[in-house]
């Protein structure tokens, strides 16, 4: 129960700092900027690794969680019991922004500036590097190290910077869900749930031929 919660207080805390910077953006006029938007979403993540990644990993994430179970660092019983953690976690965060911001329209959920193509594509492959650090960055289906939060959060941040703009750089289901559900606008939804989920288990199958004895290792071994 220890694991479920910290991934519970950790998505809240993400989605609550997170969409919170966006939704403060909009009713201060710009106050915070795109930069700090981006910075917020960073930060709060590393902050979140150093509190919690010794108790659960600090995924705060479902495509993460589903990466590490198909890069075989996860247990499958604690698939869904961490997913629905993280969820909840969004929703309550969402559903208190609501309180405090109950005028703002979309409680900043992910939209697309352009065509779905398009972002479905951006969230796919920012997802996919994403997964990769994460991945290359942790033991098991922790992280390891005093440098893991700082390489994961910049890694957010980076992406949120220059694809923010764009697709809106969710790469992450649960940020995306909570505010959706809050506010009932569903449109563009299914591209934020289907695109990080894809990236991340590509991201545990080209991660498993790079950095472990898998698959492709033994190819090029029977092949020379």
């Amino acid at each position: 129960m220890k694991k479920y919660a910290a991934e519970f207080l950790g998505a809240f805390a993400l989605v609550f700092a997170g969409t919170g910077a966006i939704i403060v953006n909009d009713v201060t006029g710009g106050a915070i900027s795109h930069a700090g938007v981006a910075l917020t979403f960073g930060l709060i993540v590393l902050a979140m690794i150093y509190a919690f990644g010794d108790i659960s990993g600090a995924h705060l994430n479902p495509a993460v969680t589903l990466g590490f179970f198909l890069a075989w660092r996860f247990e499958a019983r604690l698939l869904a019991p961490y997913i629905l953690s993280q969820i909840l976690g969004a929703i309550a965060a969402s559903g208190l922004l609501r309180l405090l911001f109950p005028g703002h329209p979309t409680l900043g959920a992910t939209l697309p500036a352009g065509s779905e193509f398009q972002s479905f594509t951006l969230e796919l492959v920012l997802t996919f590097f994403l997964m990769l650090v994460i991945l290359s960055v942790s033991s098991g289906a922790k992280e390891k190290g005093v440098t893991a939060g700082i390489a994961i959060g910049a890694m957010i941040a980076l992406e949120a910077m220059f694809a923010g703009p764009i697709c809106g750089a969710s790469m992450n289901p649960a940020r995306s869900l909570a505010p959706a559900l809050v506010t009932m606008r569903f449109g563009h939804l299914w591209l934020y749930l289907a695109a990080p989920v894809l990236g991340a288990a590509l991201a545990s199958a080209a991660c498993r031929c790079v950095r472990e004895e898998g698959c492709c290792t033994r190819a090029a071994r029977i092949s020379s």
